[in-house]
């Protein structure tokens, strides 16, 4: 229990860092993070929120894609959580979702610092293509994943279940993509996945 509280106490001194247009403006590329990807309107925000405890760190919005630049949080002088902008379906013109896309894959390729990417999927439509491209780009670039199937509490406990099994069946070949059950709304999940952010924040766990 103890752990528990110390981990997230690290995760609840999160705290805005800095929003850029292009990965050209980001802080300095030193220390280590952890990105966090999904189809727009998957509960990315909300998920950063449970998983720091802080309720209005990251915007939460019924409305897809607003998540517009590369939103950095700082946990300290080494650390960092970083939020991407939504891919697939948003309101917004082709023009921009383009530029956010060239955002991301700019990131994503020449990042150093960067240790692993959360790629949250709605339980109710997991592995999309959108999905299938971030996982082949991560796997191109050896890159870890942790895939949270959000909104759990969407589904009744053997439903839910079931589709876990599929994606882990589906993801079963590569080995660095692992695959858990979340909600923030019921905080299912919520150690599970603070624990792998700290693993590859090199924090203790």
């Amino acid at each position: 229990m103890e752990n528990n509280e110390n981990l997230a106490g690290l995760f609840q001194a999160a705290e805005f860092l800095l929003s850029v247009p292009d990965p050209t403006r980001a802080p300095d590329d030193q220390g280590a993070e952890v990105a966090f990807a999904g189809r727009s309107n998957a509960g990315k925000s909300s998920a950063l929120n449970c998983i720091t405890g802080r309720k209005s760190l990251a915007r939460t919005s019924k409305t897809p894609g607003r998540t517009q630049h590369l939103v950095f949080f700082r946990l300290d002088n080494e650390h960092r959580l970083v939020d991407l902008p939504g891919y697939g379906f948003a309101r917004v013109p082709d023009k921009v979702r383009r530029q956010w896309g060239l955002a991301m894959e700019q990131y994503l390729a020449a990042r150093q610092s960067l240790k692993g990417l959360v790629l949250l999927m709605d339980i109710r439509h997991p592995l999309t293509d959108f999905d299938r491209q971030m996982l082949a780009y991560s796997a191109h670039r050896r890159l870890p994943v942790h895939v949270l199937l959000t909104k759990a509490d969407k589904l009744k406990r053997g439903p839910a279940s079931n589709t876990l099994l599929a994606v882990q069946r589906e993801l079963a070949s590569q080995p660095e993509v692992s695959v858990q059950l979340f909600s923030a709304l019921k905080r299912t999940g919520l150690q599970t996945a603070r624990e792998q952010v700290a693993r590859w924040l090199k924090y203790p766990t």
